[in-house]
């Protein structure tokens, strides 16, 4: 079975990605075409990048990279849950992704983001930096305002337009997840 993680992109206290990550959970735990679990950044306890090391030879020796890298490793492909800080990626999810390489490689992510302009300028850069470490991003993207998808910018509550959003880009995950498989196991 395709195994997708669901990353949650913030450690901030009050993190509004929690809810959003349960959202696309509830969603996705309804199909049948793949599994899908909470990734939480908060469980990895990951210190700013630490590895002496680049990850791409793979030589890690902290010992908190390794369930991290372990977890990465085990799945298909991810649905990233992030917010946009300063118009860019929370640092803690680019800390994150920067600590691993090969556990990235050819496989698929898609992006549900938030923010005053539904974090779209935080997965403009994240598309980037997925082309650096071989993930094929899909193009379908749920942008949540937190104008219009949240009340008073924190309870979540979106809009009836992004349940179809999301099961496009879950969709668009699956399929490619899956066409990836032959790439991962060579």
């Amino acid at each position: 079975m395709t195994k997708i993680g669901i990353i949650l992109g913030s450690t901030r206290p009050g993190r509004n990605g929690e809810a959003v990550a349960r959202w696309v959970h509830e969603v996705a735990a309804r199909r049948a075409d793949a599994e899908f679990e909470i990734v939480d950044l908060l469980d990895y306890e990951l210190p700013v990048l630490d590895e002496p090391y680049p990850a791409s030879l793979g030589n890690y020796t902290r010992p908190h990279t390794g369930p991290w890298a372990e977890k990465i490793a085990s799945l298909d492909g991810f649905v990233i849950v992030t917010p946009e800080y300063n118009r860019s990626v929370p640092g803690a999810l680019k800390n994150a992704i920067d600590y691993l390489y090969a556990e990235w490689n050819n496989k698929a992510v898609g992006f549900v983001s938030y923010g005053s302009v539904g974090g779209t300028r935080a997965v403009e850069h994240l598309r980037g930096i997925a082309g650096e470490l071989q993930l094929a991003d899909v193009r379908s993207q749920v942008a949540l305002s937190l104008f219009t998808d949240f009340e008073n910018f924190s309870t979540f509550k979106p809009a009836d337009i992004q349940h179809a959003t999301l099961t496009t880009t879950l969709d668009q995950v699956v399929a490619w997840a899956k066409a990836l498989k032959p790439l991962r196991a060579a």
